[in-house]
């Protein structure tokens, strides 16, 4: 150590024991070390502000809190039907007003209209062939025997001859039913069990509603029958292919499903049978390999669907029974209901679209069916009704 740094280092030992004002000395002292970390103090707050301050600045702004939210309770979705649907192997019969079609008839119309009929129903013998009288559901439950008429069997050019009852006989509404005959259409009013009787020219096989207007076809010509009065008039629209519109629809149009099978089309006529439009069916919704190969029976229309009975091929595999589901604005053919081989010819005819947007259809002679394309749900209506039926549906 240098001698200049003892020197100052015994001079600040003996300042701390010098004996002059001691106690002012201390007090000097004391003021100054309170001073001295007074400014240490503050210049480390200064210090710690600014650093906070800039890290502040730096750091990004954090997000705003989230909104509270209420939590509700899941919902099942429905679920995708599969494009082709088979039946299942045991159909369960959940029960159905139109199960009453077979029951034994209680009355006769005449005695007992029907404020509303649900259905048509003419038994045929699946040995004989031979068919009984019409029947008349009532949405009472109970069934009538149409006593006020008895319409003959239908026949074409060729003479073949085919029962009376037909898939469109029955009015949307219930109310009303009509016959195709030769030579004339019967109109039966189930309310009050009055006959009216039109005639038209021609060996008359179909019959259809749309709405409340009614059409019979012959082999190759469509009328349309003014109940009031009587007349008719042509439609260049097939009566084979006509399909039975929307009774809910107010707007006069009608559409046909049908062709060769190379080319089946959909096509779009306005109210007075001017052909508006028309569209080849297209079959690329499906999987490949899906297709139908030709209708038969009346097409049914709800909303923008039309359901109609046709043979199928699936795969590598045809000539199959079944129900084609198509877009009535696109012809785009949705869904396909294959029911398989084994069957009569001709099984499996639409019947209908019931109120909750299920095909009501005939499954062989024996029974009624209703699928559901929502869900792809089929279920069992009737297990025996051998005959004809027409529904109040459409």
């Amino acid at each position: 150590m240098r001698q200049e740094e003892l020197r100052r280092l015994l001079a600040d030992a003996a300042e701390d024991v010098r004996l002059s004002r001691p106690a002012s000395t201390g007090w000097e002292r004391a003021r100054r070390v309170r001073r001295t970390r007074r400014t240490a103090a503050a210049v480390a707050v200064a210090v710690a502000l600014l650093t906070g301050g800039t890290a502040l600045a730096l750091r990004p702004a954090e997000p705003p809190p989230a909104p509270a939210t209420t939590a509700t309770p899941a919902r099942s979705p429905i679920p995708n039907p599969v494009p082709v649907l088979t039946p299942p192997a045991d159909l369960a019969y959940p029960g159905d007003p139109l199960g009453r079609l077979g029951d034994p008839v209680t009355a006769a119309l005449s005695a007992r209209p029907v404020r509303r009929a649900l259905a048509l129903y003419q038994p045929v013998d699946p040995a004989s062939g031979v068919e009984g009288r019409i029947r008349v559901l009532g949405d009472d439950g109970f069934v009538r025997e149409l006593d006020v008429v008895t319409p003959a069997r239908t026949r074409d050019a060729g003479g073949n001859y085919a029962v009376p009852l037909k898939t469109g006989s029955l009015s949307p509404d219930g109310r009303t039913a009509a016959f195709a005959q030769t030579g004339e259409v019967i109109v039966v009013d189930l309310t009050t069990a009055a006959v009216r009787r039109h005639p038209i020219e021609g060996y008359l096989e179909q019959v259809l509603w749309a709405g409340d207007r009614l059409l019979v076809g012959d082999d190759d010509t469509t009328y349309e029958v003014d109940r009031a009065t009587g007349t008719a008039r042509k439609l260049p629209v097939s009566p084979w292919d006509m399909v039975t519109p929307d009774p809910t629809a107010r707007t006069g149009t009608m559409l046909s499903v049908g062709g060769p099978q190379a080319g089946l089309v959909l096509t779009r006529w306005s109210a007075d049978g001017a052909q508006r439009a028309h569209w080849p069916l297209d079959f690329r919704a499906l999987p490949r390999g899906n297709t139908v190969d030709e209708f038969y029976g009346r097409g049914w229309q709800r909303g923008d669907l039309v359901a109609r009975a046709g043979w199928l091929t699936t795969g590598n595999t045809g000539s199959l029974e079944g129900v084609a589901l198509l877009n009535a604005s696109t012809g785009v053919v949705t869904h396909l209901l294959n029911l398989g081989r084994d069957h009569g010819k001709g099984c499996c005819e639409v019947l209908g679209w019931d109120r909750d947007g299920g095909v009501l259809l005939r499954y062989d002679s024996g029974g009624l069916l209703r699928w559901r394309p929502e869900t792809g749900e089929v279920t069992g209506v009737v297990r025996v009704l051998y005959g004809e039926v027409s529904l109040a549906a459409g």
